[in-house]
């Protein structure tokens, strides 16, 4: 199964936030649990909003794919 770069990339993130979270976060007594799990939360809501925009950039691209070689076969 192939992924698409869009979810390659998302899930590539999401493991790097989970795991720098899981290490730093316990550690930082500097601020509180409340902080520390919105900062976590805030990381994956800008995590799921890339996502949705780089879906959306490989549609359109597919698209203009899909219109270039139509426009190629009606032209020959």
């Amino acid at each position: 199964m192939k992924l698409k770069k869009s979810t390659g990339i998302t899930l590539a993130l999401f493991v790097y936030i989970t795991a720098s979270a899981a290490y730093l976060l316990p550690r930082n007594t500097e601020i509180s649990a409340t902080e520390k799990y919105f900062t976590l939360a805030a990381a994956y809501v800008i995590l799921v909003l890339l996502w949705l925009v780089l879906r959306k950039k490989e549609e359109l691209q597919r698209k203009r794919r899909e219109e270039d070689e139509r426009y190629k076969k009606d032209n020959h």
